[in-house]
């Protein structure tokens, strides 16, 4: 009988490492493999970040304080001359969704203590959308970005609708389109605002 009990503690025993040696496998290939089986891509839930204001008193921003709007998330940086390219639009975009529920806000990845340098962005390109700063860069970690700018289009159910890689219109035709359908409002308000100035100095997407 004794005999038996061991030879099910033994059992047991074996099931432990085992469950234990399949948790750590997994562990170590989520860390090794995380972005190839976590996508960040469209359909995926929009992942938290941290960022500060920039400008007064920093106040920390996260994605929960955008809960419930359609969102147009941009990571950049001041030295990213497409970012440069494609800030006119996406303030063209703001002047005509704002008062629709759209929140544009713009990311920057610099490092720390640019704060100065970044106002100074936001003031040359006269942006009134949110300006943040992740001086720890963990929203490039987070969001799986290759590079400077990335953007995604998250809407009101916090999951991503679209994710472009590279400078884009966002005041295009096609894109006022699409955030009037997110926002639930009729396609002519996409008339509604000013048109982005000025030419692009390098190709954008539409």
């Amino acid at each position: 009988m004794r005999g038996e009990c061991m030879t099910v503690r033994q059992q047991w025993a074996f099931v432990g490492i085992v469950v234990l040696l399949l948790g750590g496998g997994l562990l170590a290939a989520t860390r090794i493999l995380g972005d190839e089986l976590f996508p960040i891509t469209v359909g995926s839930k929009a992942p938290d970040f941290t960022a500060t204001t920039v400008g007064g008193v920093p106040v920390t921003r996260t994605i929960a304080d955008y809960k419930g709007d359609v969102v147009l998330l941009n990571i950049w940086a001041t030295w990213c001359l497409p970012c440069r390219t494609e800030m006119p639009s996406m303030q063209a975009l703001h002047d005509r969704f704002a008062t629709k529920g759209l929140k544009v806000v713009a990311v920057s990845v610099d490092n720390p203590g640019t704060t100065q340098e970044i106002q100074q962005f936001r003031d040359e390109y006269g942006l009134t959308f949110d300006i943040l700063h992740d001086a720890s860069g963990a929203i490039k970690r987070d969001y799986q970005t290759t590079g400077v700018p990335e953007t995604f289009v998250i809407g009101r159910d916090g999951i991503i609708r679209k994710k472009v890689i590279a400078a884009a219109d966002w005041d295009s035709p096609a894109n006022r389109a699409l955030f009037a359908q997110l926002l639930g409002v009729p396609a002519s308000a996409s008339d509604a605002g000013t048109d982005s100035a000025g030419g692009a100095a390098v190709p954008v997407r539409p």
